[in-house]
């Protein structure tokens, strides 16, 4: 809680101010017993309705001073507690967006944005709770034992009784709650993750008419969360009859007691009101801390999963290296014995490549031979375990990130848009690109008739995730983002998977034809996809298995010819 404390800097005036406005409602309401003490001793004992009525119109007076307080200090605490809201949340997303691949994919895109939402809102209600209560519940019950005191030193020895009677309960209840708590928020993230995997494969579900299934999952971990959070709400729920028991106990202790005072004339009518006053005020004082133990405690969790995330740095550490200049001479791409691997077991091993300027390489392998992860080296998505990868001679590692990001077009599998029109998704690499390149591109990516047909051309609009395209629409569009701006490196990473024949064929020959100097690295499953590269690579569990032109690998590469048996018949092979 104190690390991330940091974030209430810009917000020092109403952290300060709205306490001291909290200070002075509960001054004012710890002398209201007081006024109402010399009410009835004075002015109803004595028949005095003149000094009733001026008391009275005191007593309002305060009322209105604490409200003006109370209002004020609540305007504080929402300014602060919303602004530091907007602050840490601006702060995480923008951290987390600095991340590379391997930590988001560490986290999980579920609990970041469970972090994102409801830990942050955690932290918020706890600001606003830590300046309108944390001052004032403390300082009211032991302000309302100190003024008992003053009226009766004997009698308030009956406060402290019962101010310990209450605290044993409240550290009872809350020892025993606190943990579950903690348990609560991972649950939480659990169910925001099979909420968040149903919404997104909401057709697949259906395909298979797997509702029930997938609605039994989620009854399951809602359950669990339910489960807790009832045995959590079971035990708070014994605090506010606990804490009524002892302060009733302790309110007929003064009335008992203080019977004998009064009649002994050591106390007045009205002391013993007031003294019943302040005790009231410490149950509703201690009430209110142990209703912050649980915010706070809630806050503390959501705080130590925030703080993970701040503190999880990105493993792509952009250290560029000023006297690294290009080589004229080099290969645009150069894996030089390179190795990787997600965790203890190796992804790739020892390859070893060079692709040369306006190169066209196919990348072909079975099911997790190591393709999708061999070009998201290039971008640098992730750090070689051992050997370099070198981009026009320079050891990727040596280069701004930044500058080497923008020389690359990538395609992933998955196409993905973004809300907007198809203009501002085909901006994404070249903010100033012209309508005519953004023409050049979708024509390319054999996607410029289906943007005519629309009315709105390039300003029709893109729903979320590109919903209102085809998958093959989508694709095409992806791929035509990458193209705007003629990057020095295109990587097509299965990228036409949902593409008919013809339109693939298409595409092939137009980037064939208008790529002129792009490097162009094409993932994919189908033999005809990459047959008419310039070379194919053949991987197999992380191994070069074989290089070069289609015939030549059909006559040297087993694993080759396998595939390509797979797809075609034996006579279309030989």
């Amino acid at each position: 809680m104190i690390r991330i404390a940091r974030f209430l800097r810009g917000f020092r005036k109403e952290v300060i101010l709205g306490p001291i406005f909290k200070l002075i409602e509960a001054v004012f309401e710890l002398i209201v017993p007081l006024v109402m003490a010399q009410i009835i001793d004075v002015g109803v004992k004595n028949g005095d309705a003149g000094y009733v009525w001026r008391m009275g119109a005191l007593m309002v007076a305060l009322g209105f001073i604490g409200l003006a307080c109370s209002l004020t200090c609540q305007y504080f605490a929402a300014r602060a507690s919303q602004g530091y809201g907007t602050v840490v949340r601006n702060a995480l997303f923008a951290h987390i967006n600095s991340l590379s691949h391997r930590e988001i994919d560490r986290l999980g895109t579920a609990s970041l944005v469970t972090r994102m939402t409801n830990d942050v809102n955690q932290l918020q209600l706890a600001v606003a709770m830590l300046i309108r209560l944390v001052v004032r519940a403390p300082f009211l019950a032991v302000g309302a034992t100190v003024m008992a005191m003053t009226l009766d030193f004997k009698l308030s020895l009956i406060f402290v009784i019962a101010f310990v009677a209450i605290a044993v309960i409240l550290y009872g209840i809350m020892s025993r709650s606190v943990p579950y708590y903690q348990k609560i928020q991972r649950l939480l993230d659990r169910v925001s993750a099979i909420t968040r995997e149903n919404l997104s494969g909401v057709r697949v579900i259906r395909a298979f008419s797997r509702q029930q299934g997938e609605m039994d999952r989620f009854a399951e971990a809602s359950d669990s969360l339910q489960d807790d959070a009832l045995r959590v709400g079971r035990l708070s729920a014994l605090l506010s009859p606990a804490t009524s028991l002892a302060v009733n106990v302790a309110i007929l202790a003064i009335l008992w007691f203080g019977g004998w005072r009064v009649s002994g004339g050591a106390l007045s009518q009205g002391e013993i009101i007031a003294l019943i006053n302040y005790m009231t005020q410490v149950l509703l004082a201690l009430i209110v801390v142990a209703n912050l133990v649980v915010i706070f405690t809630k806050a503390s969790a959501s705080a130590a999963r925030v703080n993970e995330v701040f503190d999880t740095h990105n493993s792509i550490v952009d250290q560029p290296d000023a006297s690294v200049r290009p080589d004229p001479g080099a290969p645009r791409v150069a894996f030089d014995h390179v190795r990787f691997g997600y965790g203890s077991e190796d992804e790739l091993e020892d390859i070893n490549l060079s692709v040369l300027p306006g190169e066209r390489l196919g990348i072909i392998g079975g099911t997790g031979s190591g393709k999708s992860t061999l070009v998201s080296l290039i971008p640098r998505f992730y750090d070689v375990t051992d050997g370099c990868v070198r981009v026009d001679g320079m050891d990727v590692r040596t280069m701004p990130v930044e500058a080497l990001r923008a020389r690359v077009g990538m395609v992933p599998q998955n196409a993905v848009l973004f809300t907007g029109s198809i203009r501002d998704n085909m901006r994404w690499r070249k903010p100033d690109a012209t309508d005519e390149q953004i023409w050049q591109a979708l024509e390319t990516a054999q996607a410029a008739e289906f943007v005519r047909q629309r009315p709105e051309g390039l300003d029709a609009p893109v729903n979320q995730g590109g919903r209102n395209f085809s998958g093959g629409q989508r694709q095409r569009l992806t791929i035509a983002r990458a193209l705007v701006g003629s990057p020095d490196i295109l990587i097509l990473d299965d990228s036409a998977s949902a593409l008919d024949y013809a339109t693939d064929a298409a595409l092939r020959q137009a980037l064939a034809d208008q790529a002129g100097g792009t490097t162009v690295f094409m993932v994919s499953q189908r033999v005809h996809t990459v047959r008419g590269c310039d070379r194919i690579l053949v991987l197999d569990e992380g191994r070069i298995a074989g290089i070069g032109t289609h015939e030549e690998l059909l006559e040297s590469c087993p694993i080759y010819r396998e595939i390509c048996a797979s797809q075609r018949s034996e006579g279309e092979v030989a």
